[in-house]
């Protein structure tokens, strides 16, 4: 059995889908506060707090658990410089009790959606997993502190982990069956798309006066079908008696805000109503990946690494799906 937190969400919907086309048997555990229960295609759905740590324990008793694969968090980075307690209890705290369910019922494999906000301000670009990890905001943060943990529990107890550093997670599933859904959406791609069809009046640019040649932000952009194959592959290794470790996921092409915005344009044909806005606090200029180690040691490349692609399955589900799930 594996355990799969935040399943109902954006990236975990994604990868229980993946994860039943191998046959393999799911319990998600995810509290519907930012996903979606019409997102879980299959598998049992336990609707609890990951906060309860009772809860949390009794089912670890309950099931055969193989292994767990971590989605559950908050995962936005204006918030969590306005809030960072929110963001420590939910993203460091929760997953502690996570890791102590395991130890208690011997669950040995656990695979953990990080992020590159671990990097911060990168010093050099492609950023490898050696690059030094100096976060410049709080969620950046939380994902650092539970790597460290994780390492210690596997010198402790024997768990065996893989943390998956991802980039900038978009697109959707290109059967049709999926889509991004967050409320509020925060993410530059749905956004450009969901303004496209007249549910946002417009999109804010946020700083065109960073030092990249457009003056905004460049992002790595990764195709969250390609994020999902990662997981099965982490567990593959985890199974075959890999040692884990840290792995970026991306697609090593850098685009700016600007380039989002065009290629959104070009897939839905027609001009996008947006607006330059100050800087957010905790966005680095530029974080592009090196994904040399996941090719490697997991065999995972990604499918869908054109940026217009990409954008054009998001289009596929919004156009299919304009109020979300509510559909």
């Amino acid at each position: 059995m594996i355990v799969v937190t935040g399943g109902a969400g954006y990236i975990g919907s994604h990868t229980v889908k993946s994860l039943l086309a191998r046959r393999e048997p799911i319990v998600v555990l995810d509290d519907l506060s930012e996903g979606h229960r019409d997102a879980v295609l299959g598998g049992k759905l336990e609707t609890i707090d990951l906060g309860d740590r009772e809860a949390v324990r009794e089912i670890f008793h309950r099931e055969p658990i193989e292994a767990v694969i971590h989605f559950a968090a908050l995962c936005s980075v204006p918030d969590s410089v306005r809030d960072p307690d929110r963001y420590f209890r939910a993203n460091v705290e929760n997953t502690l009790h996570l890791l102590s369910a395991m130890v208690e019922t011997h669950v040995r494999f656990f695979i953990f959606s990080s992020s590159a906000a671990t990097y911060g301000t990168p010093e050099r670009t492609p950023i490898a997993e050696d690059h030094r990890c100096a976060p410049i905001n709080p969620y950046g943060l939380t994902k650092l502190q539970v790597e460290d943990a994780l390492r210690w529990y596997g010198e402790s107890h024997g768990l065996r982990s893989v943390s998956l550093r991802y980039f900038n997670a978009a697109g959707a599933d290109p059967d049709g069956d999926l889509g991004e859904d967050h409320r509020p959406e925060g993410h530059l791609v749905p956004l450009l798309l969901r303004a496209a069809i007249g549910r946002v009046p417009r999109v804010s640019l946020f700083g065109d006066d960073y030092v990249t040649p457009d003056g905004t932000c460049i992002r790595d952009y990764v195709h969250v079908t390609d994020l999902a194959d990662a997981h099965c592959l982490a567990l593959d290794a985890l199974r075959r008696g890999g040692d884990g470790g840290v792995f970026n996921l991306g697609n090593g092409a850098g685009y700016s805000v600007r380039s989002v915005v065009a290629a959104a344009e070009r897939v839905v044909g027609k001009p996008i109503p947006t607006q330059i806005a100050p800087r957010r606090p905790g966005d680095p200029p530029v974080l592009v990946a090196s994904s040399d180690r996941a090719a490697r040691e997991l065999g995972w490349k990604p499918k869908f690494a054109d940026l217009d692609v990409i954008v054009s399955t998001a289009w596929n589900w919004i156009r299919e799906h304009p109020d979300g799930y509510d559909n």
